[in-house]
């Protein structure tokens, strides 16, 4: 079983002990239960008339992390060397963050990082051989690009109890693609997750392009993060950090019986020079942006949904923006009622919420 390969692979590349040097020491790490798939909650269809109920989160902060090593980048012609080398690197970092400051995420991990091997031709799945292309030609000979086993272990085996979900198995556009890829997208996704003993009940679309939901559904996927109502790059900035709009965003059971945990803000969503010509005059834009809307979500209800990439840590700097972020997080925290929730964890309390006013109701 995969699970027993996590588990020998620990310490040899994705594995550490609870206590670093220069960081708190959490404590040894819980004992775990075996992980199997949740059976998926009741779901209302398409026609009862408690579709896309509105779930009110009383103050929450959600972090997802879209983990895919090459595999966000195999079907670009110019994939960005920076980003895809970066991909290792900020995982660890990123888990080592996490752990400083005690908060649990969401890793939306591509499933074909659950493979020990493959010969990059995928045979019946519907896509065909060309989409997996780059696996036999520019990464044949880049396992580390197409491989993480050891890098699920860390997150199932970390001190901090993070959420496993999924961000389908090859980085499928489901927006774009047919119904028939999409189906052997979760169907590959949920065998590699029941032979792992992971959940994977919590779905990030692939560069958040949402589509087949109702396909999602019947693969017993719980949550999924949807599109964010708010603007993105310089436009968060001008919009969220100078006119005040809100970043808080309002979760719900959708038409399929799906929890919509939508994004508020994406952590590197202001970068290049302009970036770097901001903070020389003043400071980090997206740190202050995010700042306020965890602010947000301490004041009052809402969920404040942060999410980003290992691959956005590529340097010191990227270390810098993402620790401050998490640092306030803990810190209001600590000083508040804020709670710091996965996608699971907001979608099993979305259902209970909606079940017990059904209740009520009936």
């Amino acid at each position: 079983m995969l699970w027993i390969g996590f588990r020998r692979a620990i310490g040899a590349d994705g594995g550490r002990s609870p206590a670093v040097a220069g960081r708190p020491d959490h404590g040894s790490p819980p004992v775990r239960r075996k992980l199997g798939i949740t059976k998926p909650q009741p779901r209302v269809s398409p026609g009862d008339d408690r579709e896309r109920t509105s779930v009110v989160a009383v103050g929450s902060v959600v972090i997802s992390v879209d983990a895919e090593l090459g595999w966000g980048f195999h079907d670009l012609p110019g994939p960005p060397t920076g980003r895809v080398e970066a991909g290792r690197r900020g995982w660890r970092r990123l888990l080592e963050l996490f752990e400083d400051h005690g908060l649990p995420a969401t890793w939306a991990v591509v499933g074909h990082l659950l493979l020990e091997e493959c010969d990059g031709h995928h045979r019946g799945h519907p896509a065909g051989p060309g989409w997996f292309a780059r696996e036999r030609t520019d990464w044949r000979d880049r396992p580390e690009l197409r491989f993480g086993r050891e890098l699920v272990t860390a997150i199932v085996e970390d001190p901090v109890d993070h959420e496993v979900g999924s961000h389908s198995f090859s980085h499928v556009l489901f927006g774009e693609t047919s119904r028939e890829i999409a189906r052997a997208e979760l169907r590959r996704c949920r065998e590699l997750a029941a032979a792992a003993e992971l959940p994977f009940d919590s779905f990030v679309y692939p560069r958040n392009d949402v589509g087949h939901r109702d396909v999602l559904a019947e693969h017993g996927i719980v949550t999924y993060r949807g599109k964010t109502p708010t603007p993105e790059g310089i436009r968060a900035v001008i919009e969220g950090g100078l006119r005040g709009r809100s970043l808080l965003v309002d979760p719900h059971v959708d038409e399929y019986g799906l929890v919509n945990v939508p994004a508020s803000l994406f952590a590197f969503g202001f970068e290049g020079t302009a970036r770097r010509a901001t903070e020389r005059l003043w400071d980090d834009p997206m740190v202050r942006l995010a700042r306020r809307g965890v602010d947000e979500a301490a004041a009052g209800d809402g969920i404040f949904h942060l999410w980003l990439h290992p691959n956005n840590l590529v340097d010191a700097a990227d270390d810098r923006r993402m620790d401050a972020i998490l640092a306030h997080v803990a810190r209001r925290r600590a000083e508040t009622e804020l709670r710091v929730e996965t996608m699971g964890a907001v979608g099993r309390r979305a259902l209970a919420s909606r079940d017990t006013a059904a209740g009520t109701t009936a």
